[in-house]
C-alpha cells in the first residue's frame, strides 16, 4: 500500500535496533526520508546502512548520535533532521527501557534516570521538534512506549508506573497540537527483538529447549496468534499512524500484542 510520505522527512529515536530500527525500516520503504538515531555510534551506522539498502528509490537515511538524556543532544537531532531534509513531517519516539526489579530494589536514581530517559526524551524532542511540525500542511507523532502502561509486568514497577506520563502527554499533545498535528502512540507486546533473541538463547543454552526455534515458539505460546511478533509489523503500524491513510486517528494508543493482553480497554 502507498501511504503517500515519499519525500516527507522523520525522525526516529533510538532506532539503532529493536523497534525503532523496524519503524525507521517500514517509514524508508515508503518513501520518506528517515534520520535514525542511537548511542552507540558503530550500531548506528550499521543500521543507517541496512535500512538504507531497503529504503525507497530516491529515500535519504542519515544517523545522528545521541543521548536522549542529554537535552543539548535532542536539541541537535531535531536541528541536523530539518538541516538535512528541510523540515520534519514526522516524529517517531522510542527509548531503551528501564531497568527490570521490584519496587523495594529501587532508588531515588534508578526512578529520576527512568524519567528521564521515557519522559523527559519525549517532553524535549516535541519542544524542539512541534513548529516544524505544524508547518507545511502539518505532521505526525508516533511515541512507542509499552503494552505495562495498559496491565502492570511483573516486576517492571519502573516501566509500568513512568511510561503512564509518556499517554498522558500523548493524549494531551493530540489536544494541544490539532488539528496541524495528530498524536498517537504504539504500545508493542513481545517482538523477537534482540533482547527476546537474547533470551531464548540463554535458554537454550540452559538446556530448557533443543534449538532457538523451538524456545521462539515456547514463548509465543500463550499468544493468541500463536506466535511473537516481527518487529516490522509494529513499523508497518507507526507507518501507518505517520500517514494520511490514518487520517482521522488522533489521540489513541494501541496495542500491537497479537492479542496477549487482558484488558478490555
Amino acid at each position: 500500500m502507498d501511504y503517500d510520505i515519499a519525500g516527507n522527512a522523520a525522525l526516529v529515536t533510538a532506532s539503532s535496533s529493536g523497534l525503532g530500527r523496524a519503524s525507521a525500516l517500514a517509514l524508508a520503504r515508503e518513501g520518506a526520508n528517515v534520520v535514525m538515531n542511537g548511542r552507540d555510534e558503530e550500531a548506528l551506522e550499521e543500521a543507517v546502512e541496512a535500512v538504507s539498502a531497503e529504503a525507497a528509490e530516491g529515500a535519504t537515511v542519515v544517523g545522528q548520535p545521541a543521548d536522549l538524556t542529554d537535552e543539548a543532544a535532542v536539541e541537535a537531532l531535531v536541528e541536523r533532521t530539518v538541516d538535512e531534509f528541510g523540515g520534519l513531517d514526522h516524529l517517531v519516539t522510542s527509548a531503551g527501557g528501564p531497568p527490570s526489579g521490584p519496587f523495594l530494589e529501587t532508588d531515588d536514581d534508578d526512578w529520576y534516570h527512568a524519567y528521564d530517559l521515557l519522559v523527559m526524551s519525549v517532553v524535549r524532542l516535541v519542544r524542539e521538534a512541534a513548529d516544524h511540525l505544524r508547518a507545511d500542511g502539518g505532521g505526525t507523532i508516533v511515541n512507542i512506549t509499552s503494552r505495562s502502561v495498559k496491565e502492570a509486568i511483573d516486576s517492571l514497577v519502573l516501566s509500568n508506573s513512568v511510561r503512564m506520563s509518556v499517554i498522558g502527554l500523548e493524549k494531551t499533545l493530540s489536544k494541544e497540537l490539532a488539528p496541524e498535528v495528530r498524536s498517537n502512540a504504539v504500545l508493542p507486546g513481545a517482538h523477537e527483538t534482540s533482547r527476546i533473541e537474547e533470551l531464548v538463547e540463554q535458554s537454550v543454552e540452559r538446556g530448557e529447549y533443543d534449538s532457538y526455534e523451538e524456545g521462539l515458539e515456547a514463548r509465543g505460546s500463550d499468544i493468541p496468534l500463536g506466535r511473537i511478533g516481527d518487529p516490522i509489523e509494529l513499523g508497518n503500524t507507526v507507518a501507518f499512524l505517520s500517514s494520511p491513510a490514518s487520517g482521522y486517528i488522533n489521540g489513541v494508543a494501541i496495542p500491537i500484542d497479537g492479542g496477549s493482553g487482558a484488558s478490555n480497554l
